[in-house]
């Protein structure tokens, strides 16, 4: 286990508040798991022995319909974790599928033994429940914008939070990912940026997009 691998580990919201004796156990229990291209990390209905954290690399998280279409829940991004609140429900399994977006490196934690600590230390349950309830507001959100947003205001939405203060973003994931993740099929979204370049609201070279209307773009994301 490198210095870096336990600096990484250590300053990660979760973890940032245990103390030595507590990061210790941690680290003892922890695995480094490198995972190629499309690699799969754990598959829906597996057993849950482990949450996770991204050293490097993305994961996406997705589930599959019975007919075999992917949804992404949500693509997770170097020193997020994830699969965390798992470990409170009995004999779990996990409901979504795992897999690296590009090469990933993924730490897992093991679960039974970080519940343990956890029944012994009321100060890290706080910490972990305040860690659980930001990403339940999260999704509470997101399940409004899908609920209440046009596919092209979830888009335009999107561009203006990624974007830079000169306009300027590049898409982090390939467009079928993140038309996914949209709720959007790929080809509304194409349609949609397409729609958006020929109002001269953006330029697209790519994965390179630059907005050059920016309130015609907010009034996209609410119109």
């Amino acid at each position: 286990m490198t210095a870096l691998y336990k600096e990484f580990v250590e300053k990660t919201h979760l973890f940032k508040d245990l103390n030595r004796q507590q990061l210790d156990n941690i680290l003892v229990h922890s695995s480094l798991h490198k995972l190629k291209k499309e690699q799969v990390l754990f598959s829906q209905g597996d057993s849950v022995g482990s949450f996770y954290l991204v050293l490097s690399g993305m994961v996406k998280l997705f589930r599959l319909s019975a007919d075999g279409q992917e949804k992404v829940i949500e693509v997770v991004n170097s020193g997020e974790t994830f699969a965390e609140a798992l470990m409170f429900l009995e004999n779990p399994n996990f409901p979504v599928s795992a897999s690296a977006l590009s090469e990933a490196q993924v730490v897992s934690f093991n679960a039974p033994e970080f519940l343990k600590m956890l029944k012994h230390d009321a100060q890290t349950c706080l910490i972990l429940l305040g860690s659980m309830s930001q990403r339940m507001r999260g999704l509470v959100q997101e399940i409004d914008h899908l609920s209440l947003q046009t596919g092209r205001q979830r888009l335009c939405a999107y561009l203006m939070e990624l974007a830079g203060e000169d306009g300027c973003l590049h898409l982090p994931v390939a467009k079928s990912i993140l038309a996914s993740r949209l709720s959007i099929k790929p080809e509304t979204f194409s349609r949609i940026i397409k729609q958006l370049r020929n109002s001269e609201t953006i330029t697209v070279n790519g994965a390179d997009i630059k907005i050059i209307d920016s309130d015609q773009l907010a009034d996209f994301a609410t119109v």
